[in-house]
């Protein structure tokens, strides 16, 4: 499992450097609505969400990116007209009235999770490439060194209920694999960052990194599965790597977004 880990990411990195940094943003967008579909369909799953309804939240969850690159001041009313017409096609879909709620807050809650989450990033590749690499990097360095310093020295375990596995020492380590991931970054792209901006942007990037795995966790526990798919052979689902970066995306942007890095 750890050389899958590793293999994998020793491809995926440079991929993903390759194709933010040389590719035009709309690029960004059509990746980030691949991999958006992927994981709201494993969300999805989850809930036990299917068919028509199921087809409707992944168009919807492709238009709210779209709308959010194209003009991020409408997204809020794309979320809501997408809601509505969430409730709209439940009510004509099935007569019967049972599981209406979850059905539908599970749906429109989905759209909120990932793709409304992962909007935040296309605001940050228009900023420029590079933070997209140094939220992604950081983000990595976060979710490996909670891994292997868990995996190595973790004895205290941080939320049994929720993620029996993980300890405060793997916390503590995804804190410093976010400073490190940073740091790499802003000396080989970003060196007009700070250092204490930096080790600020790793901080919260590792906090959120950790926060993010958890809550994904948590609706692992209750829908009764140990990964949302097994499509990355050792490293689970698609929602299951982009569980921390939900949560670390808007963390980032807000984080230099106060810190005047960026517009």
């Amino acid at each position: 499992m750890h050389l899958k880990r590793l293999v994998i990411a020793l491809i995926l990195l440079p991929v993903l450097y390759i194709y933010v940094m040389y590719l035009p943003p709309k690029y960004f967008l059509f990746l980030m609505i691949f991999l958006s579909t992927i994981g709201l369909a494993e969300f999805y799953a989850m809930c036990r969400i299917k068919g028509l309804f199921l087809y409707s939240g992944l168009f919807w969850g492709a238009a709210l990116l779209i709308v959010s690159f194209i003009s991020p001041d409408l997204f809020l009313q794309a979320l809501l007209f997408a809601a509505l017409a969430t409730m709209a096609l439940r009510l004509f879909l099935k007569p019967d009235p049972a599981g209406s709620i979850s059905a539908v807050s599970a749906a429109v809650f989905g759209l909120i999770y990932i793709p409304g989450l992962l909007t935040f990033q296309l605001n940050l590749v228009k900023t420029g490439p590079a933070w997209i690499v140094l939220l992604y990097t950081s983000v990595w360095a976060a979710d490996s060194m909670a891994f292997y310093v868990g995996k190595s020295i973790g004895k205290r375990k941080l939320y049994p209920e929720i993620s029996p596995n993980k300890t405060v020492e793997g916390a503590a380590g995804s804190l410093l694999g976010g400073i490190i991931g940073a740091v790499l970054i802003k000396s080989t792209l970003l060196a007009q960052i700070s250092l204490l901006h930096t080790v600020l942007i790793g901080l919260a990037v590792g906090l959120s990194t950790i926060i993010g795995d958890l809550v994904e966790s948590m609706f692992k526990r209750d829908a009764g599965v140990k990964d949302s798919s097994h499509i990355l052979p050792g490293h689970g689902g698609v929602l299951d790597k982009l569980d921390g970066v939900t949560f670390a995306g808007p963390s980032f942007y807000w984080i230099c977004l106060a810190l005047g890095l960026i517009p």
